[in-house]
């Protein structure tokens, strides 16, 4: 059987974006764990983990854009790595006046990377496995908002922001073993077909 540079494409793309869903995963459920634990007050330990997940985004972009170099989605990898980037600093500042301005530094970012892992999600459904990152970027928009407008409240909280990690990170558990899914459809028709 032979193979065309296109067929080949789309599985040295998935199955790297397989085994980084899967860490960003893992991650986000670690991370949420540990923000719901020490959400009370902004300590220094809390005001890290804010800071550290916007810098774990830019990371996690960094290896999907490495993966994906050439494809439409990977030009819009950089639009998310300066977002996060953004976000990082901007919630390192937040982190010393409160919880409230958190939360609306956070809302915004959640604003605008949920509009790009949206688009990213559309312009990847070739691939296969990609509804749940559709999803969860139009809910990470919902979200944002959500977490902006809490932010003008006296009850503001931080605990939100574990469950939206948490439920981020579902999205990329059932958007990685979709993915696995893909990949087995694509080489079952790949023997299926005359050589």
């Amino acid at each position: 059987m032979t193979t065309t540079a296109t067929e080949a494409a789309p599985a040295t793309i998935v199955a790297p974006l397989r085994v980084l869903y899967f860490v960003r995963f893992g991650f986000a459920l670690a991370w949420a764990i540990l923000v719901a634990l020490t959400a009370a007050a902004i300590t220094p330990l809390s005001a890290t983990l804010l800071v550290i997940y916007p810098v774990f985004d830019v990371i996690a972009a960094v290896v999907d854009h490495r993966t994906s170099r050439g494809t439409r989605p990977s030009t819009l990898l950089y639009v998310n790595m300066a977002l996060s980037i953004l976000a990082a600093i901007g919630l390192a500042v937040a982190a010393a006046s409160g919880g409230r301005t958190v939360l609306l530094v956070w809302g915004l970012w959640a604003i605008t990377a949920g509009a790009v892992q949206l688009i990213v999600g559309v312009l990847r459904r070739s691939l296969g496995g990609q509804w749940p990152m559709i999803l969860s970027g139009g809910i990470s928009v919902l979200a944002g908002v959500v977490f902006a407008l809490q932010s003008g409240s006296a009850s503001a909280s931080l605990v939100g922001l574990a469950g939206y990690a948490t439920l981020g990170g579902v999205f990329f558990l059932v958007s990685a073993i979709r993915l696995g899914r893909s990949v087995t459809v694509r080489e079952r028709r790949a023997s299926d077909s005359p050589s």
